[in-house]
């Protein structure tokens, strides 16, 4: 009998010869042939103290679930790998082979039979506390967050003082959620100017702040891609990639939680492991984005791509995908000089809930000339089961959940390492474009948009199209004058064009905004040293400094303040 269950050759083209060739009746046994599958593939996240709801460590577990476990292995749920076989050889693939999904069926249909004793393999042995040994240094969160019993899914972002005085090489990071059943996802990103904890708000617990946007300070250092999903091992950075822990910084955890119901605590730790050896090749890390989504309700199909011509020889090392909710098939290909097409990945079944980062088992060589293309689809019609919309709604781009979104991150390392800077400066140049010609698009569509309009009126000001960029921002300040941040970009804009009055206008309308904002009292303390106002730029810079004790910038102005006042005492 064969089953009928056929895999897909690279191709995407059925192969015949890899369908399931059952067993003889009765072969099969939970203890000799499912056992060996199930504590391989399932049991890291099925057992206790772990993200999965039940255990499957044994032949009862196994029983009472086993026509649950033949239908989401058929449909390939389970075990979470969204990448399709063939369109990239990943490393660490959690995907079931045709014979072992097969294996399962015939045994269920076969009515789950146990088998001898003596063919039960022993259960894994797992690593107690952290899986890479002791960390060389653990970040926890200094007390536990309180999860709501209901509700919404919660997005917030800890922010993390890092106990560390000197630079430091990071090797490998490992990730405890503090509470597998809640935790869905985190990226871990680093704030060297410790910008992000201003943005903390008055709730108990740790200090944090809800939503999915984070400031400009926060960034995931030198290239990498952190993050932590169930079932996801740590992450270890290849030879030679080791990246720079720097002193005096913040680590933010964007953690996303689901309620469960009941009163749920959350404490997660990171672990960070150090080399003494410096690297020797940065990764750079380009992001492909499509801000101009717009998708009508009942669009089953709706496209939206973005590409990019690499300016110089790279190795693809990890890739990372992300939509919302209505999300349908993704797809991400390199398009090589001689114009043919090298898939990068395939995911033909989005799954918001299961979203990941992906690591190729071996770099991909993309010569310079190599043509990146993301390209994704949108199903927001009523078919589709994730949609948060019944019945549909128009969806655009945004940052909840609700929204949408489209990006495609990829890891590059550069063969010629002195060529990494040339590589940021083309795509930061590709990426300001990209932003301006979106955010026109959307201002076409809504005018009145604040936010675009002083998005769009930064990406002009980096082109160096400085008269337009005053009008958006402008703009912006007028349809919303109690936006901090649009007065800050828009006083930066002023003293970088040594307009110093219209300037210090607007620093001084985000202190009335945000008293505690310690840039905006750090530029007027420097715009009152150029105008020669001693007292006034010390008494900001103070202020500045009292705020933020490690602005680097303030306490520079300050020593300047202070060594042009004992020049003035002099001369006096």
């Amino acid at each position: 009998m064969i089953v009928g269950l056929k895999s897909r050759s690279p191709a995407g083209k059925v192969d015949a010869a890899a369908a399931y060739v059952s067993r003889p009746q009765g072969h099969l046994t939970f203890n000799k042939n499912i056992a060996p599958i199930v504590f391989h593939n399932c049991v890291p996240c099925h057992r206790p103290g772990q993200a999965a709801p039940f255990n499957l460590l044994n032949y009862e577990d196994a029983r009472k679930r086993a026509k649950q476990i033949m239908e989401v292995t058929q449909r390939r749920y389970m075990p979470p790998w969204l990448p399709e076989h063939g369109y990239g050889d990943f490393a660490d693939e959690r995907r079931l082979s045709v014979g072992e999904i097969g294996m399962i069926q015939q045994w269920v249909a076969e009515g789950a039979v146990e088998g001898q004793a003596a063919d039960l393999p022993p259960l894994p042995k797992w690593t107690e506390g952290w899986e890479l040994s002791q960390p060389d240094l653990i970040v926890r969160l200094p007390s536990a967050y309180a999860l709501a019993p209901d509700g919404k899914d919660v997005y917030r972002n800890f922010v993390v003082a890092i106990p560390s005085r000197e630079w430091r090489f990071v090797k490998a990071v490992d990730f405890h959620p503090g509470n597998y059943k809640v935790v869905h996802h985190v990226f871990l990103e680093i704030d060297t100017t410790r910008q992000a904890r201003h943005f903390v708000d008055n709730q108990a617990g740790p200090p944090a702040f809800d939503g999915m946007q984070l400031p400009d300070s926060v960034r995931m250092p030198s290239g990498q891609l952190l993050g932590w999903q169930p079932g996801k091992r740590p992450y270890v950075a290849p030879d030679g990639l080791s990246w720079v822990f720097e002193p005096n910084s913040d680590l933010l955890l964007q953690v996303h939680m689901h309620p469960t119901g009941k009163p749920e605590t959350v404490q997660p730790s990171v672990g960070f492991y150090f080399s003494d050896k410096p690297p020797t090749n940065t990764p750079y890390r380009i992001n492909l984005l499509r801000y101009a989504i717009d998708i009508p309700p009942g669009d089953k199909d709706y496209a939206v791509e973005n590409r990019y011509l690499l300016p110089v020889d790279v190795d693809l090392l990890r890739i990372s995908p992300h939509t919302h909710y209505l999300g349908k098939e993704l797809q991400s290909y390199a398009i090589l000089p001689g114009g043919s097409r090298k898939w990068l990945i395939l995911i033909k079944n989005w799954d918001f809930n299961w979203q990941g980062d992906y690591r190729y088992a071996e770099p991909i060589f993309l010569p310079k000339g190599t043509t990146l293309v993301m390209h994704f689809t949108y199903d927001n019609s009523a078919d589709n089961v994730h949609n948060p919309n019944q019945p549909p709604k128009r969806v655009r781009f945004g940052l909840q959940t609700t929204d949408e979104m489209a990006e495609l991150g990829l890891q590059l390392l550069p063969r010629n390492p002195g060529e990494r800077e040339t590589l940021a400066r083309d795509f930061f140049v590709k990426f300001t474009k990209d932003a301006v010609e979106e955010n026109e698009a959307l201002l076409r569509v809504n005018p009145n948009d604040a936010a675009r309009q002083m998005k769009l009126g930064t990406a002009l000001f980096m082109l160096g199209r400085v008269s337009e960029a005053l009008d958006h921002l402008r703009a912006a300040v007028q349809l919303r004058p109690d936006d901090d941040q649009a007065h800050y970009q828009l006083g930066s804009l002023y003293l970088r064009q040594n307009q110093l009055e219209a300037a210090r206008t607007e620093f001084e309308t985000v202190l009335r905004l945000k008293p505690d904002d310690f840039q905006a009292s750090g530029s007027l303390g420097y715009i009152f040293l150029r105008e020669g106002d001693l007292d006034r730029a010390r008494w900001y810079l103070e202020n500045a400094l009292r705020i933020n004790p490690d602005d680097p910038i303030a306490r520079a102005n300050l020593e300047r303040v202070r060594k042009a006042k004992e020049v003035s005492g002099k001369q006096n």
